[in-house]
């Protein structure tokens, strides 16, 4: 379970940095023709960082995947095995 905090932790860092990357550039950059404020920046960031961001870090969300996966049917192999015996099959 650490590791896919680990991994959990990374992937949205590595979405929030995009964002924060993509905004400023874009307050930058677009700020040399005219001036565009700040939260309209943060906005155009975060619409381009959502499907950039699914392309750019596919190993990694990948891997949170598998590991929310694995997690998800060790808890289902606990619940069942529980029911069985508390249906008194074991």
């Amino acid at each position: 379970m650490g590791t896919m905090i680990g991994s959990l932790v990374l992937y949205t860092l590595a979405r929030l940095v995009l964002v924060i990357v993509l905004a400023v550039a874009i307050y930058f950059i677009g700020g040399l023709f005219v001036q565009i404020p700040a939260i309209v920046a943060a906005m155009f960031g975060v619409l381009i960082a959502l499907p950039l961001g699914m392309f750019l870090f596919k190993p990694l969300r990948l891997r949170v995947n598998s590991q929310v996966a694995a997690i998800d049917a060790e808890r289902r192999k606990s619940r069942d095995d529980l029911q069985s015996r508390l249906r008194g099959s074991k």
